[in-house]
């Protein structure tokens, strides 16, 4: 095993040092063969679609749009054009958290045993909604709302680390996949109360006598406006000393405070408001009179009149910050931030915010017409973008997803639920309400580019990714004991690699690196890259063809799936 992990990691030191050279302009051009980082010409104000697609394009808006490219997924891409595919995905179905927020939501205070290691992982952690969300992130067909929601999930953060109520995990990534396609003003409302939030951000029993100010001021903060007043473009807007402009003051934070008393958990089984050891997660808050601000509120430019009602209150709020100016652009660049590129030059974001101030048919905050304004941008399609702004940096849970789908999986999720925390990146558990990453987190040996997910590339956690890619390709077998049945929850059958694709290739090694290359690169590998991966492969051998067939592509997967060319999306 020492022999074959030493030379499996001089294999990959020879492709890195090529696709380091060829990061840095030398061997390749910006085409569609070419792997070499150039400049290119200005982006275009317009955002025209290709037709027909080229597959180059249709890996692309795999990668931005789904949790990594499928050869089943590229063709379908290619046969149904950007919009035909963006059609079917929107009436697409398959994933889903509800059942999981009714089945253990019951369960409440089933686990009277603080010793039930499976009862509590069952009824009281992330680890059944994660394993859901790895599941179906591999095979489940409505992959882009998927994606949408996990967007949505790392901008309207609510985390394990404070609430770790199995169902209230589920049943509030229940709203953001319900909502990935219906109306941003519905989303931020069944947010703002839902119980498991509630609980987050302590909105939940907030009372007039003392109102919470946490959700008041996340809400304004980072789910809508943003700090600071911002142009359409997304630049911010300067006062005459050139400084920004706050979009909203500490009254402001004050007076929605105020609007948002009175709201409690609804209990299970008819249990007492009292009774604080029945709530139940999976449904959203319910009003305490008693409890609310009844007098009048003034925030954002908006009365609230003495004696309104609670409903009414909380509409104000939702309204006012989400019909805010600053609202559509801080959102729309959010989006194009976790799906297509870190760094969208500011008429891409204009392009997007306009769609998300008006849809074309009047309405405001249509997700449909947002995400299709972001997916068919000028500056999200074609061939991978070579511009020194261009990309953006797989975070830990894409980097998993993306090598294992063009691998070939089928699994419970359990198996990615062992890894995600070793990557800083659990899946439901960020550290925090500002995600796991700032979007604004600055590109590391840049003064102008920014780069979130850069911010978890620490150097011990590249050494476990090259761990975990190195153990799931080269000795990515079935032995593994994560692959395994769960034996903690009841009903998850393991994980399956499906390595017969690439044994059926047998001893024609060019269609391995070419499939690696469509599914990995999109078609950017060049002539000195793939000489380097053959040389790799020949360097195996094995008297029954098809292992070898596996073993080479399981070489060649690890070697390219631990290079800077994968780790950044173009």
């Amino acid at each position: 095993m020492a022999d074959i992990q030493r030379r499996a990691g001089r294999l990959a030191v020879s492709f890195v040092a090529l696709a380091a050279l060829s990061a840095c302009g030398g061997g390749g051009s910006s085409g569609g063969s070419g792997g070499g980082l150039v400049s290119v010409a200005p982006t275009p104000t317009a955002s025209p679609t290709p037709a027909p697609i080229s597959t180059q394009d249709a890996v692309r808006l795999a990668k931005q749009a789904t949790f990594g490219p499928t050869p089943e997924v590229v063709n379908r891409i290619v046969t149904l054009g950007i919009n035909g595919w963006i059609d079917e995905q929107f009436a697409a179905t398959g994933s889903r958290y509800d059942d999981i927020a009714t089945s253990t939501g019951v369960a409440q205070n089933f686990c009277t045993n603080s010793a039930d290691t499976a009862c509590n992982r069952k009824y009281f952690s992330r680890e059944p909604v994660a394993m859901r969300f790895y599941a179906d992130a591999m095979v489940a067909p409505d992959q882009l709302r998927q994606r949408v929601a996990f967007a949505l999930s790392q901008i309207l953060v609510a985390s394990e680390t404070e609430v770790n109520e199995t169902n209230g995990i589920a049943a509030y990534n229940q709203i953001l996949l319900s909502g990935a396609f219906g109306n941003y003003r519905d989303v931020l409302m069944n947010v703002t109360l839902s119980s498991f939030m509630g609980d987050y951000l302590d909105m939940a029993d907030s009372n007039r006598t003392a109102p919470s100010e946490n959700y008041a001021r996340e809400m304004l903060q980072l789910f809508s406006m943003g700090p600071d007043q911002l142009n359409m473009d997304g630049t911010r807007k300067l006062d005459a000393t050139g400084a920004a402009i706050p979009t909203y003051t500490t009254d402001d934070i004050k007076g929605v405070a105020k609007a948002l008393t009175g709201w409690t958990y609804p209990r299970l089984n008819g249990g007492a408001i009292t009774d604080s050891n029945v709530r139940d997660y999976s449904k959203p808050m319910i009003e305490i009179s008693a409890r609310y601000d009844t007098s009048a509120k003034t925030f954002l430019g908006t009365t609230v009149p003495a004696g309104a009602s609670q409903s009414d209150s909380v509409k104000a709020a939702v309204d006012a910050a989400f019909n805010n100016a600053s609202t559509a652009p801080y959102v729309s660049k959010a989006l194009i931030q976790q799906l297509v590129t870190s760094n969208p030059s500011a008429a891409y974001v204009g392009r997007v915010a306009a769609k998300f101030a008006d849809n074309g048919s009047g309405v405001r905050g249509d997700m449909k017409a947002v995400v299709r304004a972001i997916l068919t941008d000028s500056e999200a399609r074609g061939a991978p973008r070579t511009g020194t702004s261009d990309g953006k940096v797989k975070e830990p849970i894409l980097l998993m997803t993306s090598l294992m789908r063009a691998v070939g999986m089928t699994t419970d999720g359990y198996a990615f639920v062992t890894q995600d925390s070793g990557l800083a990146e659990p899946v439901f558990r960020s550290p925090s309400v500002f995600n796991f990453y700032p979007p604004d987190y600055p590109l590391p040996g840049n003064t102008s580019l920014k780069s979130g997910p850069s911010k978890l590339m620490t150097t011990s956690n590249i050494t476990r990714f090259h761990n975990f890619v190195y153990n799931w390709t080269v000795t990515g077998d079935q032995t593994r004991s994560e692959f395994t049945t769960n034996p903690g929850i009841p009903g998850w059958v393991g994980s399956k690699t499906e390595w017969g694709a690439w044994e059926a290739m047998g001893t024609d090694t060019d269609a391995i690196i070419a499939r690696i290359d469509l599914l990995l690169l999109a078609n950017t590998m060049n002539d000195a890259q793939k000489t380097a991966l053959k040389a790799a492969a020949a360097a195996i051998t094995n008297t029954d063809v098809n292992l070898q067939a596996r073993r080479r592509a399981q070489m060649l997967l690890y070697i390219v799936g631990t290079s800077p060319l994968f780790l950044v999306d173009r």
